[in-house]
């Protein structure tokens, strides 16, 4: 080989050492905001899930003290067995829509929102029967339900409202650019919120 020879052949892998440098420092780039992006996205995710555990648990509560409400009820409202059957098969329907917390999209979310709204028109028809009970009305552990489910439903309101606040943090993160990119690719998808409803505004009215 002349030196002819040696020079065009240092010049080529010169030439490919150039060009490879700026692809390897671009590759490096891309893997460092996937690396950065991904991070982010777990770690807003997990915020979410947290709060939709909250969520959940303040709800459950209510169906417990719903629970214990309608056994209370039924020892003094004898004549209301449609009422008390309603607010039990409301009962009945919310306890069945349950969501994994990786399934929180928008139709799942509104799904559980009706079936928590239906309780809440169901119980709001109790209390208006309960009206015609002073009896009932006036023992202590009616007064103390009645306390209990007025706190929860405030919480709940308070939990619904965090959730739709971080949902929509996590949601913003995941649409900007180029964490939108990173985001298909690790299969992350945007949470559904809570919508404001007559229902959720007007809590059912609680008798002290």
């Amino acid at each position: 080989m002349n030196s002819k020879d040696l020079k065009t052949k240092g010049t080529g892998c010169l030439a490919s050492v150039l060009i490879g440098i700026p692809l390897i420092l671009v590759l490096l780039i891309i893997l460092f905001m996937g690396f950065s992006s991904y991070n982010g996205m777990v770690s807003r995710d997990e915020s979410v899930k947290s709060q939709w555990a909250k969520v959940e648990s303040n709800y459950q509560r209510r169906l417990d003290l719903v629970e214990n409400l309608v056994n209370v009820v039924k020892g003094y409202a004898t004549h209301e067995k449609s009422t008390l059957t309603e607010v039990i098969e409301a009962r009945s329907k919310a306890t069945s829509v349950n969501i994994n917390s990786n399934s929180l999209n928008a139709d799942n979310i509104e799904e559980f929102q009706s079936a928590q709204e239906g309780l809440s028109s169901a119980l709001s028809k109790l209390m208006v029967v309960v009206e015609q009970y002073p009896d009932l009305k006036a023992t202590v552990h009616f007064q103390q339900l009645m306390a209990d489910l007025k706190e929860i439903e405030q919480q709940i309101l308070v939990e619904r409202n965090g959730y739709n606040d971080i949902a929509q943090l996590f949601n913003t993160y995941i649409r900007t650019f180029p964490k939108m990119i990173f985001a298909k690719w690790f299969g992350f998808e945007p949470y559904g919120y809570f919508k404001a409803s007559k229902e959720a505004q007007n809590a059912p009215k609680v008798i002290m």
